[in-house]
């Protein structure tokens, strides 16, 4: 897209045929400068400590302490490391360049020491705060039941996802669309789940292990060591980072029951978004406290993490994690009492979203197929069952599954 023309501001500019370049910067600052555009599809405009500039239909303030410290040219950026060169401590905070420059694709800018700083307005579209905030960091589908059974997201083979980089693509791609992804004809061990886990991931090691394997022995102080039915929820919400990807594989169910509940919370989130965005600030910005207690045989632990049921960018309001579990969630203390019962509206806003009947997935797990889940997007329950149940899984790190994807070509 190309931007609009900067009307001039100033009478007797308005014949100018706009070739004054570069344009000196006085030096006593004056209060705007406004400067003819360098051609109909970009312009800009100096002020007292920033350039506007107009491209692309944004209009971008950038200040000149920005501009200065992220140049990029060879003596302020190592463009062979991706990484800055210029020591950012030693760039003076009253900066103007002495002289702008625009051409169709560069702006040009020349400081009081000599220095030229280049910069493509492509990048500074790309790069600015302006154009960051009309960008989407994730491209994601958010769904229901009926939305995800009607895309017909295909499960990945076991042999393609191991050894094909179009299998572990595709595979990827599923996951980081809809949060969750299957692959099917798994030899039902611990040990191949693992070696699955492996092929995109680090696996991490928490208070369960490195992989774990349980049955319903309540071999530890939670619920889901029972046969009890699970409400929706997102795991290790008592971490400062709760995991990023949970990897579930049934090895072994004789009895009834146990089904897979997976709803996209996301999907819930934006409804509320919709219907009252004073929710979703509320619980964007509030910080719990959720916390895992355990004193089980060996096992004694007591962990504690904080931060708000839903985490967004501040620049674009777009979600990136929900950290929803009513049963770990401790005392709260961290809310004045003048927020703790608007906090409930919003909270139970968000809960009748995640519990309408349409946006529930019931799965069937089998010995055979496996179930990758964005713990920091879906959440995940289960009916009660009967019968002997055995599983096992992990947690992956959701930085090393997000690297994967990038090197495949996949937005990540």
């Amino acid at each position: 897209m190309w931007c609009q023309r900067l009307a001039w501001l100033l009478g007797g500019q308005r014949g100018s045929t706009g070739r004054r370049w570069p344009w000196p910067v006085p030096a006593a600052p004056a209060r705007c400068r406004p400067t003819a555009p360098a051609s109909p599809r970009c312009a800009w405009q100096l002020h007292q400590d920033h350039l506007e500039l107009s491209y692309g239909n944004t209009l971008m303030r950038l200040d000149f302490v920005w501009l200065r410290d992220h140049c990029r040219s060879a003596s302020c950026y190592n463009a062979k490391t991706n990484q800055r060169s210029l020591d950012t401590a030693s760039v003076d905070l009253a900066i103007r360049p002495q002289a702008v420059r625009l051409d169709e694709t560069t702006l040009f800018l020349t400081w009081p020491d000599g220095h030229v700083t280049r910069y493509g307005l492509e990048w500074l579209l790309k790069n600015s705060y302006e154009g960051q905030k009309q960008q989407v960091m994730h491209p994601r589908i958010l769904w229901n039941a009926e939305i995800y059974r009607q895309a017909q997201v295909p499960s990945v083979d076991c042999r393609s996802f191991l050894e094909t980089d179009e299998g572990l693509k595709e595979f990827l791609q599923n996951f980081l669309l809809y949060g969750i992804a299957f692959v099917e004809n798994v030899a039902p061990t611990k040990e191949d789940t693992e070696v699955l886990a492996k092929r995109i991931s680090i696996i991490r090691e928490t208070i369960y292990g490195r992989m774990w394997y349980f049955t319903s022995d309540f071999s530890r102080g939670d619920t889901a060591y029972t046969k009890l039915a699970l409400d929706r929820h997102t795991d290790t919400t008592y971490f400062q980072e709760p995991c990023g990807i949970q990897v579930f594989h049934c090895l072994k169910h004789e009895g009834t029951g146990g089904r897979t509940l997976l709803v996209d919370g996301f999907h819930a989130a934006e409804q509320v978004l919709r219907q009252a965005p004073e929710h979703f600030e509320l619980l964007a910005k509030v910080p719990l406290k959720h916390e895992y207690v355990e004193n089980v045989g060996d096992c004694h632990n007591h962990m504690i993490g904080v931060g708000p049921v839903l985490n967004v960018y501040p620049w674009n309001n777009e979600l990136y994690l929900i950290r929803y579990n009513n049963y770990d969630r401790a005392v709260i203390n961290t809310v004045p009492h003048d927020v703790v019962r608007r906090w409930y509206h919003a909270h139970r806003a968000l809960t009748a979203e995640l519990r309408r009947p349409h946006n529930e997935l019931w799965v069937k797990l089998k010995p055979g197929k496996v179930l990758f889940v964005d713990n920091w997007r879906v959440l995940h329950g289960r009916e009660a069952f009967t019968g002997y149940r055995q599983l096992c899984g992990c947690y992956l790190t959701r930085d090393d599954v997000l690297n994967t994807a990038r090197l495949l070509g996949l937005q990540a």
